[in-house]
């Protein structure tokens, strides 16, 4: 009698059974084969016994717990029951338990309450391989095709380039539901790592990584030159070194105005440099997997050798006024400038002065006296000067004569003539009185003045290079203490003052001729007429003086 108010109990509920009415979570659930799942209802434990709880699987009955509790015979050992919610476990997933599973519960007094829910049972991933078509790839040329694959069910598939998510691009293609990963045109930024990460709701597992080896360049090459300066010194070291930025490392070539030369590497390193390895240095970088290559601009390399052995040479070792001469101002080495000095200061060039080839010639049309003094050039480049002097003497004159001394003294005194004149060399001297040559020397010294010490004495200069004469005159009388004048005296002043007025004052070489006054004459009044004319005429010639 009890069986059946139960049975008809059962048969009540299962019939009057609501699908999803809150009891089961929203399914479905997901587990993986041989493990365990919980199906948990939404009920609160009551004090109260349930009347019965039913699980089925589609049409089939796992357990059923009322007075007599009865397990399906698939289900021995896998299932546990909670009576106090009505929840189920169940072990030992198989694929085949996916599908739909119902529960109904029937509480003491209260409305029978059921629900339903889907369970996928899936294989677990494993096995995750991902490969690459090739992994040795030149940028811009190469594509590669990554594939993945994987053990289980129901799989998805993400690539990773290092930590970053792969997606979809113009030159990135996912295929095959993400399993193939293709990269066109590869570039340097897809050498990876690259990974393939598969999942499935229950499990998930990451492949080994794969680097691509990408040979791009060579580019951005740079040639640098140490020690970095406009200028190197003849005999110095320098070195050349060039990079590019290159995958693999770029190969390097070196030229020299355009010609290749036989060095190879990133450096170039030239000892003890010569003139002769000045010029446009630059190199080349070559990729023996792109067969690219990239040549720097060119760096120039100038080489300089030191002044040394400066000197400056006349034309002609005589320099005599009027002439035309030229020094020239040279040296050992490169040189850049020259600079001319006199007696110590910048040199401003004169009428008679001009510079030539670069300041090399230092040249004098017409020689004057003022051009002599000490004369230097200097020689320099950027990293070296040296300095030549030369002393230049003007052989000139003589010029400027005068005669320095009394015009009148007392008859036995002495007296002193000086003669003077411009000249280099310094000029020798001739002393002419009346017309008479009388002494060589610059002065003329008389002890004992006579009567006949009176008159016109010249001095005559003279330049033993330039063999030019230049002369001055000087009249000089000798008076007795009553200061009259012997008649030879008074001769050699009006011959002295014709003299001077015949030359007009001009300091040309002439000589004079002497002339004897007869003074033993007796007197005689026409004769001392005479006297007192050339008296009246001497007076007007030095009047006129």
């Amino acid at each position: 009698m009890e069986i059946a108010v139960i049975h008809f109990i059962l048969l009540g509920v299962i019939s009057g059974l609501t699908k999803g009415a809150g009891v089961l979570p929203d399914g479905p659930l997901n587990a993986a084969v041989g493990a365990t799942v919980m199906f948990t209802t939404t009920l609160t434990p009551s004090d109260k016994p349930f009347l019965s709880v039913v699980w089925t699987f589609g049409t089939k009955n796992i357990i059923t717990s009322s007075i007599v509790n009865k397990t399906g015979p698939e289900y021995e050992g896998r299932i546990t029951l909670f009576m106090s919610t009505g929840s189920l476990e169940l072990r030992n997933l198989a694929l085949n338990d996916s599908g739909e599973y119902s529960v109904s519960i029937v509480p003491d007094g209260e409305p029978v309450k059921g629900g339903s829910t889907t369970l996928k049972v899936l294989e677990p991933v494993s096995n995750v391989t991902a490969t690459a078509s090739s992994t040795d790839l030149v940028e811009f040329n190469s594509s590669v095709r990554l594939s993945c694959s994987s053990s289980g069910s129901s799989l998805s598939f993400l690539w990773l380039n290092s930590s970053s998510e792969v997606t979809a691009s113009d030159r990135v293609q996912l295929t095959d539901g993400g399993s193939i990963l293709t990269i066109v045109k590869v570039t340097r930024y897809d050498q990876g790592p690259f990974r393939c990460r598969v999942s499935n709701p229950v499990s998930n597992g990451t492949s080994d990584p794969i680097t691509l080896s990408i040979s791009y360049g060579p580019e951005d090459i740079n040639l640098t030159i140490s020690p970095s300066q406009e200028y190197h010194v003849e005999g110095s070291d320098i070195t050349l070194s060039c990079s590019a930025v290159s995958r693999p490392a770029a190969l390097f070539h070196w030229f020299l105005n355009g010609d290749l030369l036989s060095d190879t590497g990133p450096e170039l390193r030239m000892m003890n440099i010569q003139m002769s390895q000045s010029g446009n240095h630059s190199c080349q970088a070559f990729n023996s997997k792109t067969l690219r290559s990239e040549t720097s601009q060119p760096s120039a390399v100038s080489v300089l050798e030191r002044i040394s052995g400066a000197f400056v040479t006349p034309t002609t070792n005589l320099m005599i006024e009027g002439i035309s001469v030229n020094l020239t101002c040279d040296a050992a080495g490169s040189v850049f400038t020259r600079k001319w000095m006199k007696d110590g200061s910048d040199l401003t060039l004169a009428g008679n002065m001009n510079l030539y080839d670069k300041n090399k010639v230092l040249s004098f049309n017409s020689l004057k006296s003022t051009d002599s003094g000490e004369y230097s050039c200097k020689i320099s480049n950027p990293l070296s000067n040296d300095e030549a002097k030369y002393t230049m003497v003007v052989i000139y004159g003589p010029e400027h004569v005068k005669i320095t001394g009394p015009s009148e003294i007392h008859l036995g005194a002495s007296f002193t003539l000086t003669c003077s004149a411009d000249s280099t060399p310094s000029a020798t001297y001739t002393w002419i009185l009346n017309g008479t040559e009388i002494h060589n020397s610059a002065e003329f010294t008389k002890d004992n003045a006579e009567l006949s010490d009176s008159g016109s004495y010249t001095c005559q200069a003279m330049n033993s290079i330039t063999e030019r004469t230049s002369t001055a005159v000087h009249g000089l009388s000798v008076t007795d203490r009553s200061g009259g004048l012997s008649a030879g005296a008074i001769a050699g002043i009006v011959i002295s003052c014709l003299v001077i007025a015949s030359a007009g004052g001009a300091v040309g070489g002439y000589y004079i001729h002497k002339k004897k006054i007869n003074n033993k004459a007796p007197p005689h009044s026409d004769n001392k007429e005479k006297e007192e004319n050339v008296y009246e005429n001497t007076s007007e010639v030095y009047e006129n003086l």
